[in-house]
């Protein structure tokens, strides 16, 4: 199971004390005490691993080393070692205190999340020409603790979208090694599935329905992870009695979430296509052709394959999906461009 939202408090660790001594050594009586050491900090880190959020399902707070206390003999206390933790490349840290966002977008990426507390002064700081057996000391400060919310907003270059059980897992069990579950009835997708095409990641993410926005069905949870995505594969089932209705569903949806989502580029696929005869596909591409990409397909000479916007596809018909197998290269070479 996909974690992809939790909530955790970090506390960075306090500073040691400063220390009070003094040399035993006779004709070198003087302040001797060293300084405190500083607090570990505590720092969020980038990685592959789209699991990595699984570590705070049970464990909800973390504290980094706090900084050892000063000693005689100039001997300051050793810093506290810092925390790191591990979180999924696309995470955003939320901090619920003081309304500060950081995001992690690359992998290795650090970002430092609480401040250690400084170590306090020894008495041999407060040292001076008319105070030379100073008792002054200084307590370590405090390290900071914070509430935070990390979530998870996958990366992907494809995000595969569509009414429920149109044939997203699939197509991306076909193209990829992915192993997301298919069934016949809906939401059997209910976390995101990646797969990689030669480097292109591919996210098939759970079907979405009327009022998803609001947080009917899946609601809200999933929409979040389409705002990563650079390009949407739109599926269509080919029996669906109303292929704009079904399209429509879901460009309103991912705008009324989100109006950039609407602008991302797309490209329609009408699916499960060897289920119907080709006149019903003809109808489909032509209703959607006609209302839903009037300026861009209709009335024009058939473009470059890479340049089409509605595609048929059926997973057991190698002509279709050598099509958009085509698509996903040219997209890779694309985006490579960029």
């Amino acid at each position: 199971m996909l974690i992809d939202s939790v909530k955790i408090t970090a506390k960075a660790g306090k500073g040691g004390k400063g220390a009070v001594a003094f040399s035993k050594i006779k004709m070198s009586l003087g302040p001797t005490g060293g300084s405190g050491g500083r607090g570990g900090s505590v720092y969020c880190e980038a990685v592959a691993d789209l699991g990595a959020l699984r570590q705070f399902r049970s464990q909800k707070a973390f504290s980094a080393e706090d900084g050892r206390d000063g000693r005689q003999a100039f001997r300051d206390g050793h810093d506290g070692q810092d925390l790191i933790l591990l979180v999924p490349r696309g995470t955003v840290v939320h901090n619920l205190e003081t309304q500060t966002d950081y995001e992690l977008s690359k992998i290795g990426e650090q970002v430092l999340i609480a401040q250690g507390g400084k170590g306090g002064k020894g008495n041999y700081l407060y040292r001076s020409a008319t105070n030379t057996s100073p008792t002054q000391f200084q307590p370590g400060l405090p390290g900071e603790e914070f509430l935070f919310h990390l979530e998870l907003k996958l990366i992907a270059d494809v995000g595969l979208v569509g009414l429920p059980n149109v044939g997203k897992s699939s197509f991306l069990n076909a193209v990829t090694n992915a192993q997301s579950p298919v069934a016949d009835y809906h939401f059997t997708t209910l976390e995101p599935h990646l797969g990689a095409y030669y480097g292109l990641v591919i996210a098939d993410l759970p079907g979405l329905i009327e009022g998803a926005s609001d947080g009917k069905g899946l609601g809200i949870k999933f929409l979040k992870h389409i705002e990563r995505t650079r390009i949407l594969f739109h599926f269509i089932d080919s029996k669906t009695d109303d292929p704009v209705r079904d399209y429509n569903i879901i460009r309103n949806e991912l705008k009324a979430y989100n109006p950039l989502l609407s602008k991302k580029q797309e490209y329609v696929f009408i699916t499960k296509t060897d289920e119907v005869d080709e006149k019903r596909c003809k109808e489909i591409i032509k209703k959607l052709s006609t209302k839903v990409f009037p300026k861009k397909t209709a009335g024009k000479k058939a473009a470059p394959s890479h340049k089409n916007k509605i595609f048929e596809l059926s997973i057991i018909d190698p002509e279709k999906m050598d099509a958009a197998k085509k698509l996903l290269n040219q997209l890779k070479k694309d985006i490579v461009k960029d």
